[in-house]
């Protein structure tokens, strides 16, 4: 049987279609993808995230532990206690593990004063994240915990905050103050200026038995309920990657387009994967995003094929990543991977249905903040 969030009930009892996403019963929508998607897009949405696995992470050596764990450097989010960065999490031949946000959570007397890092990392690689994290621990003096005992919900739009504060109106100030990727820990819940919308507003993490309440409070706001339908879709509109999609176990965080999450200063922090992408990046990567529309009819989609014509009547192909119909420029998007040998113009081709239909290439990233930028 899948697993349920701490609001499976309220889904059921509100239209909620639910979906197997990866093992989870999770809703995709609630009567209308489109209307969902606007409402983030224009107003505020709400999406139930449970499903995303959280990890606590404790111990003397946790920020030393990091340092090595993941690409980008935690050293970064010293002295800022709910400063949150965004990773990737390698391999040792440069493939993406996962990427994942950590935060700094401070340090706590009941953890005997010791380092303490929240991250919030994909269920659909919460296995394998779990064995590679517990794998590379070796002498580090650390402590890792799955907090299966919280709920996580995305408020997401250019009025979420402001409608959230209607619900809890003594943390308002304190949020919004927040600068975007900082979190401030409130009794036993964290509220962070972060989201996989392209727009403002918050992800709660909090004890999944108040869950519910706070749901239903925001939903009588105005928040509106939203499916992991929308979520892709905005998220593709912001261009932001999808696990699975744009990287994985065998792309390297410099063609995902990923390459500003990796810190290399200092020099010698060693992290898993540095020297296969150092490697890479010094011989030039092969492949790079780009984002791709569709002016004409039909859907662009992930695998479908992306031909490229050289000025010399060479032709190479590429990959679409991930692809979709775009509620806010109301046409078809996608990103793509494509040879960095290819020479580009502003089209190429993405074949469909056995026909091959002119495309524009754009720059990967679509819609941010509600406003177009192709």
């Amino acid at each position: 049987m899948a697993q349920r969030t701490a609001l499976y009930d309220w889904h059921l009892a509100n239209n909620g279609k639910l979906v197997d996403f990866s093992g989870w019963d999770m809703p995709v929508n609630y009567g209308s993808q489109i209307e969902e998607h606007n409402a983030v897009r224009t107003d505020a949405g709400m999406f139930d995230v449970s499903h995303m696995t959280v990890v606590d992470l404790s111990g003397a050596d946790a920020r030393a532990y990091l340092q090595i764990l993941l690409a980008n450097n935690v050293a970064k989010i010293d002295g800022m206690v709910g400063k949150a960065l965004y990773t990737g999490m390698l391999n040792q031949n440069g493939g993406v593990i996962d990427d994942l946000i950590v935060y700094n959570m401070g340090q706590k007397e009941d953890l005997k004063q010791s380092q303490w890092y929240r991250l919030v990392v994909n269920c659909g690689t919460r296995t394998k994240d779990l064995e590679w994290m517990t794998a590379q621990i070796k002498h580090f003096d650390v402590v890792i915990k799955e907090r299966d005992d919280l709920a996580m919900l995305a408020l997401q739009g250019p009025n979420a905050i402001a409608k959230h504060a209607v619900i809890e109106p003594e943390l308002a100030e304190a949020i919004s103050k927040l600068t975007v990727f900082q979190g401030i820990e409130v009794g036993e819940g964290l509220y962070a200026r972060t989201g996989y919308t392209g727009e403002d507003g918050l992800e709660i993490i909090l004890p999944a038995a108040k869950a519910l309440s706070l749901w239903e409070q925001l939903s009588a706001a105005g928040v509106k309920a939203c499916g992991l339908g929308a979520r892709d879709t905005l998220r593709l509109e912001a261009g932001m990657n999808l696990y699975g999609n744009e990287m994985s176990d065998e792309v390297s965080p410099l063609i995902a387009n990923m390459g500003w999450t990796i810190a290399w200063e200092p020099s010698e922090r060693d992290f898993i994967g540095r020297t296969a992408i150092e490697s890479e990046k010094q011989a030039g990567i092969a492949q790079k995003m780009v984002g791709l529309i569709l002016r004409d009819k039909g859907i662009l989609r992930a695998h479908q094929k992306v031909i490229i014509e050289g000025v010399d009547g060479s032709v190479i192909e590429g990959i679409v990543t991930s692809g979709t119909f775009s509620p806010t420029l109301n046409l078809s998007i996608a990103l793509a991977r494509v040879p960095v040998a290819a020479k580009i113009g502003e089209q190429c081709q993405v074949e469909i249905r056995n026909k091959r239909l002119t495309v524009d290439i754009v720059k990967p990233v679509f819609v941010r903040n509600g406003q177009s930028l192709i």
